[in-house]
């Protein structure tokens, strides 16, 4: 039959697979564990990440109330603004990710958060396309920490049933940024605009940047650090619970979170993995970019007598219908993925829905309904990167450090291509009607579910073998360290009798 590697029988299920089927209980202690991640490490990661895409997503909101006009941006300086935040972004996500697994996450993430909040506060104080162009550089080198760092983390502290589901739900903060980005500006437009004679688009930035400073402080004391070397600043984390961490662990054949060195870089890219996973990332995200001008096909709408449709109210509104399809696919994506036990199904499963709009984009002469409606259907395809995340922690748990490697690869290429490809394949003089942009999303969207069969393929083939063969090695190991320990009880134990037997004697 034809992909019949996609069938799960228990000959291909992994030994983490095997342990859930089979039916782990969780003890009190390992479900409070659990609890406390969820309220402190996710709580502090989805607000962040809220705060951050709000923090990215504004300076669209802003071109279209008003920045565009008062700094006149009549050219791709949009496309440049995300260019320059893009180059910045790449150049440090690499070294980011290998600097926190030398400095506690505790202070490297927090820290970069209060540096970028300031940051965003000094564009309302913009005159020239220029001055945006050095801050958002800037930008994206503090930026480049959040979102990898805290999917790295994830991958430390949650085991593979648990794993795409806090995944997805970090992921989504994404569009309730970008909702809120839109909400917020909506608010600011109708309520500030011209307070103390400044515009309401620098209203949205000076507002972006308190919320980020402030929330920034906390993450000194919710973000647990690793099993293996706890945040000691973390009150909600004690001694049972670090036991607890390493005991998940090894229970489900992961390896230690260890430093990266010169060593384990070259193990890395000496493998094939990291630049899969990067391709198929990469294409995935820059397949479904075309929602993110949903907002410039609503503002060049006309009505019959040549007036705007939309309102700039209106403009930021309408897209919030987008983001909120988007949260509830993530989600949905997610927990699907968790409770299948499956990656692959539910990425190509969104490559095909992606495929509808680019489609009927690329046709474009269709009533405006149609294209109403593939807007809104491309905000159901923006799960995958929970996914495929998920899913090289599934395929390499034995190695924290590529895993952390490949993830800060991954978007470090993305960002690298998109610095300068959105404004070939998306550029905003073209909008609303792009010329090469839906064509080379469906070109990538097919690239997408090729790449997916064959990952699945070579897993089932190559890597699950390796990976049960890592398993045994542990337990072996394991048996090995409780057999030793065993023996030098009883040592100990022969010794103190042997030492008392002449006191008895005398």
């Amino acid at each position: 039959m034809v992909f019949s590697f996609f069938k799960r029988s228990p000959k291909t299920l992994s030994t983490n697979e095997e342990l859930t089927v089979t039916g782990h209980v969780r003890t009190p202690i390992e479900k409070s564990l659990v609890l406390r991640l969820d309220c402190f490490l996710m709580f502090f990661g989805c607000v962040s990440q809220v705060i951050k895409y709000l923090d990215q997503q504004n300076i669209n909101t802003a071109y279209v109330s008003g920045m565009k006009e008062d700094l006149e941006l009549y050219g791709n300086e949009l496309n440049y603004f995300t260019t320059y935040f893009n180059v910045g972004y790449c150049v440090m996500l690499v070294p980011s990710q290998i600097i926190m697994t030398h400095v506690r996450p505790s202070y490297w993430l927090p820290g970069l958060e209060l540096i970028w909040g300031v940051l965003t506060g000094l564009i309302a104080t913009c005159s020239h396309a220029k001055q945006v162009y050095a801050i958002r550089t800037f930008l994206g080198l503090c930026e480049s920490s959040a979102w990898p760092g805290m999917m790295t983390l994830f991958m430390h502290w949650y085991t593979p049933t648990e794993l795409a589901k806090r995944m997805g739900f970090y992921h989504s903060c994404q569009a309730i940024g970008g909702m809120m980005a839109n909400a917020l500006q909506t608010a600011v437009h109708n309520t500030l605009d011209g307070h103390y004679g400044i515009a309401g688009w620098r209203w949205l930035f000076i507002i972006n940047s308190i919320m980020t400073v402030v929330f920034a402080l906390f993450g000194f004391v919710l973000l647990p650090d690793l099993p293996n070397n706890p945040n000691p600043r973390a009150f909600w984390f004690n001694s049972d619970h670090a036991a607890m961490a390493m005991e998940r662990l090894k229970r489900h054949n992961r390896a230690e979170p260890s430093k990266i060195t010169l060593s384990s870089i070259k193990r890395s890219f000496s493998n094939w993995v990291i630049y899969f996973i990067t391709i198929l990332y990469v294409a995935t995200v820059l397949a479904s970019y075309g929602y993110v001008y949903f907002n410039l096909w609503l503002k060049s709408l006309t009505n019959p007598d040549g007036s705007k449709r939309w309102t700039v109210s209106q403009i930021n509104v309408i897209p919030i219908g987008g983001g909120a399809i988007q949260v509830a696919f993530v989600w949905i994506w997610a927990l699907l993925s968790d409770w299948l036990k499956t990656r692959h199904w539910l990425i190509i499963a969104q490559a095909v829905i992606g495929l509808v709009p680019c489609i009927i984009m690329t046709v474009w002469n269709v009533p405006d309904g149609a294209k109403y409606f593939s807007y809104f259907v491309s905000f159901i395809a923006l799960g995958t990167a929970p996914l495929i995340f998920a899913w090289v922690s599934d395929l390499i748990p034995q190695d924290p450090e590529q895993r952390a490697l490949v993830v800060g690869v991954a978007i470090a290429i993305y960002y690298a291509i998109s610095a300068w490809s959105q404004v070939l394949v998306w550029p905003a003089k073209q909008a609303p009607h792009y010329k090469y942009g839906w064509q080379v999303s469906i070109a990538l969207w097919i690239l997408v579910i090729g790449m997916t069969v064959a990952l699945r393929y070579i897993d089932l083939t190559f890597m699950l073998p390796k990976r049960l063969a890592f398993a045994e090695e542990v337990h072996r190991r394991e048996r090995e360290e409780t057999a030793s320990d065993a023996d030098r009880k009883s040592i100990a134990k022969d010794g103190h009798e042997v030492e008392t037997l002449p006191a008895r004697q005398v």
